[in-house]
């Protein structure tokens, strides 16, 4: 699975183009500005459930607004990636297209690319959940709209966990080393990690970095271009001391994503206690299993515990979403079109496909997956949010925050030496 990948399975993946159009959702209304619209749309739902719920909704607004024309460019990944950086740098984005808002966002919001959209969404914003929002809000103004969200926590098997005499999820860190050395004790594997892709191993140095830092050590370092500070290496130690009891299993360092030798096979098949991962999680560990079933009521869900003595709280959440971005040229109708999609009875349709998380409060009722309520409820009750590291931060960061991280779980990098390589790299952008 690509570092994009994983997020699509949720609807988390890159960015997708469209076309939105604006106007009330009744007989044939025209739309907010006189005279043929036309929203070009580009996004990366490009298989179903997605690819058919967005097309209906275009479909549907459409019949409502004559003068409206919704043309649809469904992308994959990289495809999309690579187009949308042709379209940008040339002056010309899409009128909708999909964000996962922080860094990128930031970027494109520098160089006049996208819409303060801040005024015409003000009187529906307030459905929507603040945590979920807090990615595409850049100034305090609003520049995307999410429409999925997600956290990333520690997925377990139960059985196994019951096997190695471990009775409770931990909710420290020391309790968490204690833990996996029970389960190996076991002769059971504890976790599944990807270490190809480098983009999981950075969840764990993330959360670190949250526990011991706090969420305003994140945003300082941001500000500060510094990453050189006691908190990130002490966060670096804490992922160092977990690696030093050898928890992942054999070849890991090759292993991918998605693969039924990879994590999420690894995890489907019962070959690992656990996997630290986003919301997806039980649908790859499904689909890569040789049941294609996964673990079913065996499987379960906790945060990423506190650190002791730390400054965070096990109540800050870490993950993200996918959003949309409205063009610089859109035409007027398009953040009404976004409102339709946004509407509840909308955002029900793409969470009954268990495709997404809702960000309309409401539309939580359309969640059938246990697992998913338990991940949707600890993330309504969340106290703050930080997005992916790899997506918060300039592009260049993020992804020598991956590789440092990866170079810290292999071994050849101590904490102290990665933080200097990622405030390096932050310095120079």
């Amino acid at each position: 699975m690509t570092h994009l990948a994983r997020r699509s399975l949720l609807g988390l993946a890159g960015a997708g183009a469209g076309a939105l159009l604006l106007g009330a959702c009744g007989k044939d209304e025209p739309s907010t500005s006189s005279g043929p619209q036309t929203i070009n749309w580009w996004h990366v739902s490009n298989t179903d459930p997605m690819l058919g719920i967005w097309a209906n909704m275009a479909k549907e607004y459409q019949n409502a607004h004559s003068d409206v024309t919704i043309k649809i460019q469904p992308l994959e990944n990289e495809a999309f990636k690579a187009k949308l950086t042709t379209a940008t740098q040339a002056g010309a984005p899409p009128d909708l297209f999909q964000s996962w808002g922080g860094g990128v966002l930031k970027q494109q919001v520098d160089a006049g690319l996208v819409k303060d959209i801040t005024a015409d969404v003000q009187p529906w914003i307030d459905t929507l959940l603040p945590a979920a929002v807090q990615p595409y809000t850049i100034d305090g103004k609003i520049y995307g709209i999410p429409f999925d969200v997600g956290m990333v926590g520690f997925w377990y098997n139960k059985e196994l966990f019951g096997r190695a005499g471990v009775t409770a999820a931990p909710t420290t860190w020391a309790e968490f080393l204690e833990a996996v050395k029970k389960i190996k004790a076991a002769g059971i594997v504890p976790i599944a990690l990807a270490g190809k892709e480098k983009w999981p191993g950075h969840f764990y140095w993330a959360y670190l970095s949250m526990r011991v830092g706090g969420l305003a050590a994140l945003k300082q370092a941001a500000a500060d271009n510094n990453f050189d500070t006691p908190d990130f290496v002490a966060a670096g130690q804490h992922l160092k001391d977990l690696v030093d009891l050898s928890p992942f299993q054999k070849g890991f360092l090759g292993a991918a994503y998605t693969a039924p030798d990879g994590q999420s096979g690894i995890m489907g098949n019962g070959g690992a206690a656990m996997e630290l991962m986003g919301q997806w999680a039980p649908s790859t560990e499904a689909a890569q299993s040789t049941s294609k079933k996964g673990l079913g009521d065996k499987l379960g869900f906790f945060p990423f515990p506190a650190v002791d003595g730390g400054k965070g709280s096990v109540s800050e959440a870490f993950g993200g979403g996918n959003g949309f971005a409205v063009g610089k040229n859109a035409p007027k109708s398009t953040t009404d079109f976004l409102k339709y999609i946004m509407s509840a009875d909308n955002q029900r349709k793409g969470t009954a496909s268990g495709s997404i998380l809702p960000t309309v409060k409401v539309a939580a009722d359309a969640i059938a997956d246990p697992n998913n309520k338990v991940v949707a409820s600890s993330l309504a009750a969340a106290t703050g949010f930080q997005l992916y590291l790899d997506q918060a931060y300039a592009p260049a960061v993020g992804q020598q925050v991956n590789d440092s991280v990866a170079e810290l779980i292999a071994g050849t990098k101590g904490p102290d030496k990665i933080v200097k390589d990622i405030t390096a790299v932050a310095k120079s952008q």
